[in-house]
């Protein structure tokens, strides 16, 4: 199992560890998105630095329109199907198994970013509340399953 992390707020106003701890996830800016494997210690980052960014798990569907229409290589160019067949030997759907399964992962793709930068929701956050977690009513913290709602209206 995978994991999708989106960071929702910007930079004024962030604790320097916050900021460290994000730099770390490569969530460099407002709304770039990174797939992390589901491990105690990335979950306890992901704790650390709930009140800024929402997670949850990613399914195979959404993934593979992750990489299809967001994935960049170097020089901001798209990420193709031919690309993927001559430097992996897998198309987009082989591929998404593969980092679903955890038996390969981003960076093992040469050239392929290993963040993704996404577009603010259509229709907006579904959520209200200030500095709120999911649970509560609020954009931040942990989604679950439904982080895949989110990322299929931001990519």
């Amino acid at each position: 199992m995978i994991l999708a992390a989106i960071r929702i707020k910007g930079k004024p106003n962030i604790k320097k560890e916050v900021e460290k701890t994000m730099q770390m996830l490569k969530l460099y800016k407002k709304h770039s998105c990174v797939i992390l494997p589901a491990k105690k210690s990335v979950i306890g980052m992901l704790k650390k630095i709930e009140r800024y960014i929402t997670w949850g798990e990613i399914n195979l569907e959404v993934l593979k329109m992750l990489l299809q229409k967001r994935g960049r290589l170097p020089g901001n160019k798209k990420l193709t199907l031919e690309y993927l067949k001559d430097k992996v030997g897998k198309d987009f759907e082989g591929l998404s198994k593969e980092l679903i399964d955890s038996k390969i992962k981003i960076k093992d793709v040469p050239g392929l970013k290993s963040f993704f930068k996404l577009k603010p929701p259509t229709k907006g956050f579904e959520r209200l509340g200030a500095r709120k977690p999911y649970s509560m009513g609020g954009v931040f913290g942990y989604r679950g399953k439904e982080i895949n709602l989110l990322l299929k209206r931001m990519i």
